[in-house]
């Protein structure tokens, strides 16, 4: 794991095209509202879709990937947690704050900006 920081603050004229998938590698990760089993699906379909093809929507949704990674691993460790009742108030801030953090990576990524997910296990890179 390294502390990789975003290649720039904000990306030099990108095509809207790359800003939308960029966009949609954060969003996808909401396909677990339409039954998708995990959430890490959607942003690993976009990242193998767009991988050496453009380098933003790329880097989008590799951030993305790693994001719902980690919370997938968080949410079993406040499940587990329940058992002590910390879980009872631990899940449901995990679960908070993974939908709000995915909206705040997409509308970065509309905008054409470079945003890193806060508390997030860097597996890809």
């Amino acid at each position: 794991m390294t502390t990789e920081t975003a290649p720039e603050a904000q990306a030099p004229a990108l095509r809207s095209d790359s800003k939308n998938w960029a966009m949609a590698g954060h969003l996808s990760a909401f396909t677990v509202f339409l039954g998708l089993p995990v959430p890490v699906l959607g942003p690993l379909i976009v990242w193998l879709m767009k991988r050496g093809d453009d380098d933003y929507a790329e880097w989008h949704a590799r951030e993305a990937l790693n994001f719902n990674i980690s919370i997938m691993i968080y949410t079993i460790v406040s499940a587990v947690l329940i058992l002590l009742l910390i879980g009872i108030l631990l899940l449901p801030v995990v679960l908070l704050s993974w939908f709000i953090l995915v909206i705040v990576g997409a509308v970065k990524a509309s905008n054409g900006e470079y945003y890193r997910y806060p508390m997030t296990l860097r597996f890809f890179n």
